[in-house]
């Protein structure tokens, strides 16, 4: 695995040192000895990870930290602490501000390397979610990164696996305050119970009496759904092989015995805080995609998803040898509409439009606006005598009421014209379906409008 990791230390020796460690790992280190030029560097080039001092002359690694955590550019690079402070309150600290986790100097080297690897690793899923929700800045989306930043950490859904009634109840009482805690003290019934909900954190204590608590963190990691939730793992502190171990199974942090009320609740935050952000990027990213696919007026699919989707039905009807039709509709006289109501009213017909029809179609059938006023329903299963019928069915649903405008003060008639073509059998096609559907509407427009005309293969 390599990684740009970035050393900050206000001592030349230590950060020669930890690169001197990282390089042997293949790491792409950088160094920086004071926190400006570690904000520079992480703005700049976007470091996989930070190594961060706490204890700096100037702006410490505690603002340091803060600082990253609060631009959207950087808010995602992990940082971990690298520092000779060892009370529970100096982690409490460095964690409200952010940081991912603590190194205690002398770093063991076992340590180092499976913390950044661990870390790393989840970094690059972030950074995978960040380049695809990027591209919504193009569709006029709110700055993704700036809105995922805003994700908070408080009133999270956690199930606490965990089956000694003295640790549970104590982890349980720290936690209710802030948090919806469910325990299961079966941890064969947690891999059901978390298939059934959504968490925002899963907490197993490693110190299950009949059950290896690190095949249950292996088998979460395993699972689609519950692949990209958060695993605290609550661990003895001379048990390092089995914390290492986690850590490398996917585990995203721990906390160790005794727990420390306020260490917990910043860690819980922390990593509930991570899963919502990440959430927010892959919504921002199905809205995109979404986007790029519907039409933003009528909320029907545009043109480019019929036209990549009509050839996989013509495709797969002939392959099975089974109908598919297609009807083009085309609202008549539409440019009056607009001429003599304006726009707006023009946008209200489009809408109440596509509503009528979608009602009169089936979920199977594609509904899409190819722009304009003109419209296209793909039917697969359909031959042309039923494309006909549902043709005639949207048109008396689009005739027989007037359509509101003006937000509803007044009403006007709207028609449709539509022509049906269906699949031939042979070497047939999307364009050739698509150009005798375009034919019969030619037909039905100058024979009077405000019907149905079919158009033979």
């Amino acid at each position: 695995m390599t990684a740009r990791v970035l050393v900050v230390d206000d001592i030349p020796a230590n950060v020669k040192l930890l690169q001197a460690r990282l390089s042997q790992e293949y790491f792409d280190v950088r160094g920086a000895t004071n926190g400006l030029d570690a904000l520079t560097v992480c703005d700049e080039e976007q470091c996989d990870i930070v190594l961060l001092d706490a204890m700096m002359p100037g702006m410490d690694g505690f603002e340091v930290c803060r600082r990253l955590k609060a631009n959207p550019r950087t808010h995602h690079i992990p940082v971990v602490m690298v520092t000779a402070l060892d009370q529970a309150s100096d982690r409490v600290r460095g964690l409200e501000c952010g940081a991912d986790d603590f190194l205690t100097k002398p770093v063991s080297d076992i340590a180092l390397v499976t913390r950044v690897k661990s870390l790393v690793r989840l970094k690059m899923l972030t950074d995978e979610l960040r380049m695809r929700a990027a591209t919504s800045r193009d569709l006029g989306i709110e700055d993704p990164f700036a809105e995922a930043a805003r994700a908070s950490g408080e009133n999270g859904r956690i199930l606490l696996v965990d089956d000694r009634l003295s640790s549970y109840d104590k982890l349980n009482r720290v936690l209710s305050r802030q948090h919806n805690v469910q325990v299961e003290t079966q941890p064969q019934e947690a891999l059901f119970r978390v298939a059934d909900s959504d968490y925002d954190l899963i907490i197993v204590s490693l110190d299950l009496q009949d059950f290896d608590g690190l095949r249950l963190c292996s088998q979460l990691r395993s699972l689609e759904r519950t692949r990209n939730v958060p695993v605290l793992i609550v661990v003895d502190p001379d048990d390092r092989a089995r914390l290492m171990r986690g850590l490398d199974l996917g585990v995203n942090d721990y906390i160790t015995r005794p727990v420390d009320p306020n260490e917990l609740s910043a860690r819980v935050t922390t990593q509930i805080k991570r899963r919502r952000y990440a959430e927010r990027l892959r919504d921002n990213v199905q809205m995109s995609v979404t986007m790029a696919v519907t039409d933003s007026l009528t909320g029907l699919h545009n043109r480019r998803y019929m036209e990549n989707h009509l050839g996989t039905l013509v495709t797969k009807s002939r392959e099975k040898r089974r109908p598919l039709s297609l009807l083009v509709l085309d609202i008549d006289h539409f440019k009056a509409v607009n001429d003599t109501y304006g726009h707006d009213a023009g946008d209200e017909v489009l809408k109440e439009f596509a509503k009528r029809v979608r009602k009169s179609v089936r979920g199977l059938d594609l509904a899409c606006r190819m722009g304009g006023e003109e419209f296209v329903i793909v039917m697969p299963e359909t031959d042309i005598g039923v494309a006909v019928r549902v043709g005639e069915r949207i048109r008396s649903a689009i005739a027989g009421d007037p359509f509101p405008i003006h937000g509803g003060t007044r009403a006007i008639q709207v028609t449709v014209s539509i022509g049906a073509s269906t699949l031939a059998s042979g070497t047939d096609d999307a364009d050739a379906l698509i150009k005798r559907a375009d034919e019969a509407l030619y037909n039905a427009k100058h024979t009077g409008r405000n019907r149905v005309s079919a158009q033979a293969a």
